[in-house]
């Protein structure tokens, strides 16, 4: 029985071996053929980002499959098998894919060329950083303020909520939210100027 478990324990060992050694090759290959897979992949692509990545897909995928080299052939002679075969994958998924000018005018849409009517609507980021910029200086003075004072502006102003609807929470009446609602903004402004 213990002979058994040695044996699988050394088989294991070896087979741990072999995987280092394997990748140890194929990073020794890396290092001597990486432009030529590169120039491999734009040979069969035509540009060098769709290069980049079939070359990066390619290696990644014979990094994971490592075990399935049986070294019948020179790693290199594998890896540029598998970086060929990763272009060509990539070179039928291109064909599939459909290709427009974002500068091109469509005879159902006249006027603004495409680029145009996918142009974001919203906010820049730079607006975006400034609202954020303001919100986190106005919470800070709302901070400032009195729990009352708080609680109503926050209800009224952050949260959307109606005057009566603050009150019922509050359970005070709409006048008395609508008062505090008042001094708090009255006390943010003075709180602003001075910030």
């Amino acid at each position: 029985m213990e002979a058994a478990e040695s044996y699988t324990g050394s088989e294991q060992q070896l087979e741990v071996r072999v995987q280092e050694r394997a990748t140890q090759e194929m990073q020794d290959v890396l290092s001597r053929c990486l432009p030529l897979f590169y120039r491999r992949a734009h040979w069969h692509l035509g540009n060098a980002a769709d290069a980049e990545d079939a070359v990066q897909d390619a290696l990644l995928s014979a990094y994971k499959h490592l075990d399935q080299f049986k070294g019948q052939a020179q790693m290199s002679t594998w890896l540029t098998a598998i970086v060929t075969n990763s272009a060509r994958m990539q070179l039928r998924r291109r064909l599939r894919q459909v290709h427009l000018s974002l500068d091109d005018r469509f005879e159902e849409e006249e006027g603004n060329p495409l680029a145009e009517r996918l142009a974001h609507q919203g906010p820049s980021p730079e607006d975006e950083c400034q609202n954020s910029e303001l919100h986190g200086r106005l919470m800070q003075f709302v901070s400032q303020l009195s729990p009352p004072l708080r609680e109503a502006f926050h209800l009224r102003a952050l949260s959307g909520l109606t005057t009566s609807e603050a009150a019922h929470i509050l359970r005070v009446p709409d006048g008395t939210v609508k008062a505090r609602l008042a001094r708090a903004r009255a006390k943010l402004k003075r709180l602003m100027q001075r910030g």
